[in-house]
């Protein structure tokens, strides 16, 4: 199916999985897209959720996590935990090393304190580029996005055409509330990021992320001296 009849099936997509939960909905795409259909990992409690999901119909299925060089180690700890426990293989995807320098070299360690504008070359740089690596032989591209997380999310649907990359989102929990999720977690005994236990509920890299305190939305924490509205990579606000 080439990139065209990909995006016009669209909504034959969304009505046959009207009735499907989020392991259905895995589980249809997996199987009608084999080897084309890849979750993007950042080991948070979500996307740990769609792991266990993905891994229990398939042990090959395709699973790849982003790794800025700016990663807490309980991330990696994490990685290495995961694939042992469902006996899976994560891929890594790095960034080019010469644009990393370039960046560096011409606005600093910690350019992204800055401006909003550095801190998203740094996240271009870092995450935006990996991922079109990673997503270049994929057609649908899993996600564990949730509406409840924030507010520049609230309005992402459960199947969506990315158009910059060109291809087909799925987001299997976009409905499930933060209660959902903890307990699909502990009911299921899945591994999850031991900073989640000290108040992290959202994970990314150590510059940009820290504890949230009580009351805050769950997100305040991510790139927390800027404005709520700009509190995205660019990852699932492209195109």
């Amino acid at each position: 199916m080439d990139k065209r009849e990909l995006r016009d099936s669209l909504e034959r997509f969304r009505l046959e999985t009207s009735g499907l939960d989020g392991a259905g909905l895995l589980e249809y795409f997996m199987k009608a897209f084999p080897g084309r259909t890849a979750l993007s990992s950042s080991l948070s409690f979500e996307d740990q959720a769609v792991t266990f999901m993905m891994a229990s119909i398939d042990k090959k299925a395709r699973i790849f996590t982003l790794d800025t060089g700016r990663v807490f180690p309980e991330t990696y700890e994490l990685i290495d935990r995961t694939c042992m426990t469902y006996g899976i293989k994560i891929e890594v995807f790095f960034p080019d090393y010469h644009k990393v320098q370039e960046m560096v070299r011409e606005h600093g360690i910690n350019l992204f304190y800055d401006s909003v504008q550095l801190r998203h070359l740094c996240c271009d740089v870092r995450k935006i580029e990996p991922l079109k690596r990673a997503l270049r032989d994929t057609d649908i591209w899993v996600t564990g996005i949730r509406r409840g997380q924030a507010s520049t999310r609230a309005s992402m649907e459960r199947i969506e055409w990315d158009e910059t990359d060109q291809v087909i989102k799925v987001n299997p929990l976009i409905d499930w509330t933060e209660e959902d999720l903890k307990e699909f977690i502990s009911a299921n005994g899945i591994p999850y990021n031991k900073l989640h236990d000290k108040g992290f509920p959202s994970i990314g890299c150590q510059p940009c992320t820290r504890a949230v305190k009580e009351g805050e939305p769950i997100r305040a924490g991510r790139w927390w001296w800027e404005d709520p509205d700009h509190r995205e990579c660019g990852l699932h606000v492209r195109g």
